[in-house]
């Protein structure tokens, strides 16, 4: 009799079994999955522009961070070096004192070896560990001659004070020592972040590039739209002042009042001379390189710009931008002059000296030039105050 069962279809499921069919199907997929999931974190692996353009940013920001700290401990091995130099030098000179009190000592103990003194004599008293202890004890100053006991007094002067002159040296070799580790070490970090940045910009394509100077052009664009709205703000408040300062003259014409407003004009005026030096000074390094360390003449970094600019007006600002922040005057933005110094940043890891019209001249980042460009040229929060420095 034939059987009536029906063929089963391939690819049907056999007690829980796959048939050839749907099992290579299966593999295929899972295959085709396996791929995908491996694929997706290279793609991801890659940042986007926005995330480049922001390491690249923070780089040059620790850089810079690392390069005032740089010039910091390159100041402050400068001085201890020069401390070191002067120290040794006086060691030096005292210890040539202290052989000639030593000689004239030995002259005193010769004599006695030839006329045969018997008494504790200068010859004991130089082989003695402790002089003064040896004095004590034996109380040989007062078997002494008059001149003798001067060379022992000059001679243990000369041996207190050039111990005491040896430590301080000692002292401040030590720490001559750890400030040039610190100045090693900012160098190092230095170098090390702008390669990191070089590093990611070299990974970009022609594309991408274009890309981020399209970004950076428009990030320009509304730096420059900011600070024409602060260059209004401020020729809309002098014009209030300068209206203010008249009606007050038309209600007071008298001479004490006369006076007293030429008086209080007097260190406007006299900053303003200042300001006019450092801005035609900075005004003439437009175009110099930056150089992370550099304090000119041929290139400078931010501080290093600051710093050269004001002291062709006379005025001596310290290295840093840690420092410098803290030599002058706080003013409010609204209030700045031309000649103020704007520091960026809550590390002030960066300056420029203000021109007017919320405009700058300053020495940004390796790889630019001393120029000019709107105070918000990294957006509104970077600006942390602003300065007078005379």
């Amino acid at each position: 009799m034939a059987s009536h069962r029906k063929s089963r279809p391939t690819g049907s499921r056999v007690a829980g079994i796959r048939t050839p069919a749907l099992a290579t199907a299966a593999l295929t997929s899972v295959a085709l999955l396996s791929q995908s999931a491996n694929a997706a974190p290279e793609a991801d692996d890659k940042p986007s522009l926005e995330e480049v353009e922001k390491k690249v940013d923070d780089l040059y920001r620790q850089a810079g961070s690392a390069t005032e700290k740089y010039n910091g401990a390159k100041e402050k091995t400068a001085k201890q070096r020069k401390r070191v130099d002067t120290l040794l030098d006086d060691v030096a000179k005292r210890t040539q004192k202290l052989n000639e009190a030593r000689e004239e000592l030995g002259t005193f103990a010769a004599a006695q070896y030839r006329t045969g003194a018997s008494t504790p004599d200068t010859a004991t008293f130089l082989l003695a560990d402790t002089p003064q202890d040896y004095f004590d004890q034996t109380q040989l100053m007062d078997r002494m001659t008059g001149r003798q006991k001067v060379a022992v007094d000059d001679y243990i002067t000369q041996q207190s004070e050039t111990m005491e002159k040896r430590q301080e040296a000692a002292e401040s070799l030590e720490t001559l020592t750890e400030s040039q580790g610190d100045l090693k070490t900012a160098k190092a970090t230095v170098q090390r972040k702008l390669a990191d940045a070089r590093e990611l910009l070299s990974k970009l394509t022609a594309e991408e590039k274009a890309r981020l100077a399209a970004i950076e052009k428009e990030k320009q664009e509304e730096a420059a739209r900011k600070a024409a709205e602060l260059a209004r703000q401020q020729a809309e408040q002098q014009k209030q002042q300068e209206q203010e300062q008249e009606a007050a003259q038309q209600q007071d014409s008298g001479s004490s009042s006369t006076g007293s407003s030429s008086s209080s004009t007097a260190p406007d005026s006299s900053y303003a001379t200042k300001a006019d030096k450092a801005l035609a000074f900075a005004r003439a390094q437009i175009g110099k390189p930056y150089v992370w360390g550099a304090t000119g003449p041929g290139s400078y970094d931010c501080s290093g710009l600051t710093q050269a600019a004001w002291k062709a007006a006379g005025v001596t600002l310290p290295r840093t931008t840690y420092d410098q922040v803290n030599a002058g005057t706080t003013v409010p933005l609204a209030d700045a002059r031309p000649g103020d110094l704007v520091f960026f940043y809550d590390d002030v890891t960066h300056v420029g000296i203000y021109i007017g019209n919320g405009m700058m001249i300053h020495a940004p980042k390796p790889g630019t030039y001393v120029r000019e460009e709107s105070i918000y040229y990294d957006g509104e929060s970077s600006i942390h105050s602003v300065v007078r420095p005379a």
